[in-house]
């Protein structure tokens, strides 16, 4: 199936970002959210981040005109019916990404494929409260969408071989690579890049070296673009426990318990960039 409509659930920073791709390859987009509010600020973000491809000469005024007059916004599902691809973008609460996809469900047509950006929740389990188990599958997009080119593809026990071929047309036709994997704890980014963060959060509590050091040794001697507790502070150290507590009791081993630092400034409310306070201070 040709996706020409895509629908995205949530207009916050993956939601818009979501949004932007598929408008700027040429796609009708639905972009919907709870308040208009959330969809002004979402409409405003993807009007901001076209101006600056544009002024970078990375695509035309017309072009950017264009693709913005491709999306539309509305409050609720139900402007969704008639999408060929749905991918929901709202926060990480299993219970509200279980009940969205009910919804989904009984409002989308029957051909419709619905996506998830989850980061760390089961495609399984998000695909058990629809009757189109077949039609459920991951799109874990990266952070900023418009730049990073990557789309980590999750398929779950029951996702058709038909709607991965699609979903992997689509990423491409957003300028993304899309790469698949099978559904489980983490996926594949998160699997490998939480507890890599949680070392480095264990060796700062140790006392092993300052923020600093073990972020510089990071980037300088492994060439990773941001350090570990950078990236920890961009990503939100509450989800980073949460991603945590989703590898501990999904994998059963104590192998992922996240450092006790973390919990500590979790509680404290020292989130990293959105709450001004981390490892570093903004």
């Amino acid at each position: 199936m040709a996706i020409r409509s895509v629908g995205v659930v949530g207009s916050g920073q993956m939601g818009n970002g979501i949004a932007q791709v598929a408008a700027c390859c040429g796609m009708e987009v639905t972009m919907v959210d709870i308040k208009q509010e959330f969809l002004d600020r979402g409409n405003s973000a993807i009007s901001n981040s076209l101006d600056k491809l544009v002024s970078k000469e990375r695509m035309s005024r017309e072009e950017a005109d264009s693709a913005f007059s491709r999306i539309s916004s509305s409050v609720g599902l139900e402007s969704l019916s008639d999408c060929d691809l749905v991918v929901e973008a709202i926060p990480e609460i299993p219970d509200l990404k279980f009940s969205t996809f009910s919804k989904l469900d009984s409002i989308c047509k029957p051909q419709a494929i619905l996506a998830s950006n989850t980061s760390s929740i089961s495609i399984n389990e998000i695909a058990r409260h629809t009757k189109r188990a077949d039609r459920v599958i991951g799109m874990h997009f990266m952070n900023p969408v418009p730049i990073m080119k990557l789309v980590e593809i999750i398929n779950g026990s029951e996702t058709s071989e038909e709607v991965t071929s699609d979903v992997v047309s689509a990423s491409e036709e957003m300028g993304k690579i899309p790469l698949s994997c099978q559904d489980s704890p983490g996926f594949v980014s998160n699997r490998i890049l939480m507890p890599m963060i949680n070392e480095a959060i264990l060796t700062l509590q140790e006392g092993v070296a300052e923020p600093e050091a073990i972020d510089g040794i990071m980037k300088l001697g492994m060439n990773h673009p941001i350090g570990p507790l950078a990236l920890a502070d961009l990503i939100g150290l509450d989800t980073v426990l949460h991603i945590m507590h989703v590898l501990q009791e999904g994998m059963s081993s104590d192998k992922y318990s996240p450092a006790d630092l973390l919990v500590e400034m979790v509680e404290g409310g020292k989130l990293g960039r959105k709450s001004g306070s981390g490892f570093y201070q903004y």
